[in-house]
This record gives structure tokens, sequence and C-alpha cells, in this order.
């Protein structure tokens, strides 16, 4: 006689609908990646990304690399100091005089920091899904651009204006991404020829725009918009210093970056598909659609740091404000990493540089190009990074060969490797 035992109840599942449909996704892409189809599939900014920021990279071989790659930029630079006819004692303590000697100067620093930081964003956004956005400067001009004219033209109350000339600051970086994006994943034209085009049609229309002769010239400044309201500017938020509450916007998005990228499905998906486009297709996911997003999103918050700068330092928008924040968020974004926090250290180092480069150039006798020198150097410097892993891994294999002991003579035979063997 048989007996059977009853049988346990499952019970339902507690897990919202949106989560369970969350985690099938994140299941199904992780058992496609787990495929690993063949290295061909991948391009070459996502090598590049994957060797400059490995995914299994802890906190500190990230700050370890951040260390060793600054030490040897500014080592490199010490000869162009020498011939310049200063010393390193002398730079060095000008550049952290210049930098960090006083409340003006860490303000000052702070405030050469946060477009830095946030077009570091903006690139790494992009990077992350193999994308190389060389148009952050031609999105950052047009998110000022957007902000600048929405600030003079628009009648709104103060807090009103000052969300409106963020939002336009927004969709004017989001826009100009937006042909590279559509070129790129329609009709697969690379995003590097098409972002450098972008950043000369932003130039010319910007310029243009406040011309003399140009629809949103000001009429006692040539080559800048009227005034924004006082009241729809971003506050000083350190008294007498320029520092200003976009460095508390710059903190929000290092946060929300972040948290879109490793806390959500839409920012695993874009990194996997910068880091295995082939096997993000086989898992379902759009190719199309996460190269626009990614590309929607890196312009965007290239357009708040336009916009930032547009609302919090010069309360107008000017024809060539930016001296080439876009171009040097590439050394910044590199340097960190590409991780938010990593940025935000990279962004206060080349924040240091330029604040700095005043008193450089007073004290020391060295020109403020100095900066871009260094600038050069770090991109050089991580650029090589995976040669330089490449030789070590090559080295270390070889000496692990060397000393691995010899296999007995009689184990060679019975195997069948041994070349003396008769038989």
């Amino acid at each position: 006689m048989s007996t059977s035992t009853p049988q346990r109840p499952v019970a339902a599942s507690t897990t919202p609908p949106r989560q369970r449909r969350a985690s099938r996704i994140d299941a199904d892409i992780l058992a496609a990646l787990a495929a690993r189809p063949e290295p061909g599939a991948r391009g070459f900014v996502s090598r590049f990304v994957s060797s400059v920021a490995p995914a299994g990279a802890g906190v500190g071989a990230k700050a370890g690399a951040f260390l060793i790659t600054v030490s040897l930029a500014l080592l490199a630079a010490l000869p162009i100091v020498y011939l310049s006819g200063s010393d390193a004692a002398t730079a060095i303590e000008a550049l952290l005089g210049g930098s960090w000697g006083s409340g003006l100067a860490i303000g000052e620093t702070f405030v050469q920091a946060i477009p830095l930081l946030i077009s570091g964003l903006a690139v790494a956004v992009a990077f992350h899904t193999g994308l190389f956005n060389i148009g952050v400067e031609g999105q950052l001009v047009m998110g000022g651009l957007a902000a600048g004219i929405v600030g003079a033209t628009v009648d709104l109350p103060g807090p009103l204006l000052l969300l409106a000339c963020l939002a336009a600051g927004v969709a004017g970086g989001a826009l100009w991404a937006l042909i590279p994006a559509l070129l790129k994943a329609f009709r697969g034209v690379h995003e590097v020829v098409t972002t450098i085009m972008m950043n000369y049609i932003a130039f010319n229309v910007s310029r243009f725009l406040v011309s003399p002769s140009g629809p949103f010239v000001s009429e006692t400044q040539p080559s800048a918009t009227e005034k924004i309201p006082l009241e729809a500017r971003l506050a000083v938020v350190a008294p007498g210093t320029r520092l200003h509450a976009g460095l508390v916007i710059a903190i929000l998005l290092v946060i929300a970056v972040a948290w879109l990228l490793y806390r959500t499905p839409e920012g695993f998906r874009l990194r996997l598909v910068g880091a295995n486009p082939a096997a993000a297709s086989t898992a379902g996911v759009s190719l199309r659609r996460t190269v626009v997003t990614s590309m929607l999103l890196s312009g965007g918050i290239a357009g708040i740091a336009g916009a930032v700068q547009v609302l919090g330092v010069f309360g107008r928008y000017y024809d060539a404000f930016s001296p080439g924040y876009g171009f040097e968020a590439i050394a910044v974004a590199l340097l960190g990493a590409l991780s938010p926090i990593g940025i935000a250290a990279a962004a206060l180092f080349f924040g240091s540089l330029d604040a700095g480069a005043v008193q450089l150039q007073a004290v020391a006798g060295i020109s403020r190009e100095m900066v871009s020198v260094v600038s050069g150097l770090v991109v050089a410097f991580v650029a090589a990074q995976p040669a330089v892993l490449r030789l070590l891994r090559h080295l270390r294999e070889r000496a692990s060969a060397r000393r691995a002991p010899a296999r007995p003579t009689s184990a060679r035979r019975a195997s069948g490797t041994d070349p003396k063997d008769p038989a």
C-alpha cells in the first residue's frame, strides 16, 4: 500500500510584475553574454573601452591606474618645465597655490571642474555603449545656446525660467546628437565622422545667431544674447567666489549616471551593447534603439554642461564661451576609467590644472598651454594602457613557462611526446 506525500502548495510570487520583467530581461542578457560570440564582432571602441575600464576591475585597481597615469603624465611634462626656464618645485608650488591655496582658489577649481565633470559623464555614457561621441563640444555649445536664448526671450517667473533654461539645454544637446545617432543606427555611418562635422556646424550656427546681424544678438554686447534675469540664474553657493549651484547639479548627475549604468536594466543593455553587440542582439536587445538612446543621453548631458555654464558663470550666452570643455572631457572620462566617481576625481585634477594655470604662468613663467600638454599626455598614457598590459601579460606568461618544472622522460614517453622515443 503506497502512501503519497502531500505536496506543499506553491506560494504566489510577491515580486511586482515590473521587477519580474526586469529580472527576466537581465537573465536573458546574461545567458546570451555567456555564449561569448567571436571577438571580431566587437568594434575598436568596445575593445578599447574594455581594456581601459575592465568590467572586473575593483576600486583599488582603478585608483591605482588613475594615480599611475597622472604621475607619468606629470613626469613626462617635467622636461618641458625645465626647457621653459623653471624648475619642478616652483611649478608645483605655483600650481597648488593657484588651485588650492585659498578659498577663492578652491572655488575657482570647482568652477573649472563642473563643466569637465558633466561633459566627462556625457563622453562616458557613449563610451559604455561602444560609441565615441567626439561631438560633446558641439552638443555643449548648442545646449548653452538654447539655454541662453530661452533665458533672454521667454517671460516666466525666475524658478520656472531656470527650469526652462535647463530643459532647453538638455533638448539642444540631445537634438544635436540625434543626427549622428540616426546615421549610426540606420546607415552605419561612423559616429566620429558625423559628430566632428556636427561640431563645426554648431560653431557656425552659434556664430551666426549672435553675430551683429543675428536674430538673438544683444543690443549692448556683440556676439552674445541679452542677459538672463538674476532670479533665473544659478545661485552662488560660496560668497566671495564664483562657485555656483551647478556643483549640486553635477553631483546629482554623477549619482544619476551611476544609478542608470549599474542599477537599471536600461543601463545594463547599454553596457552589454558596448561590451558585446552580438550577444546583445542574440538576447533580443535592439541595437538601433540602444545606439539612439545612448547618443541622446550623451548629448542631453553635454547640453546640461553648456546650460550650467551660461546660467552659473556668464549669465548670458557668449559665442565661443567654451574653451574646449567637450574635447578635454575625453581625457577626463578616460582618466576616470569611465566610472562616474573616477570622472569626478579626474575633473578635479583637470580643474586644478585650469585654475592654477594663471599663477603657473605668473610665478613660474610657464605658459598656460602646459595644461593642454598634460591633457594630451594623459590621453597618450591611457591609450597606451592596452599595449602595456598585453606586454606585461606576455612577459608574465614567459616567466611562468620558464619556471615550470620539466616533465620526466618516462612521462614524456608514456604520453608519446618524447622526440627521442624510437617508436
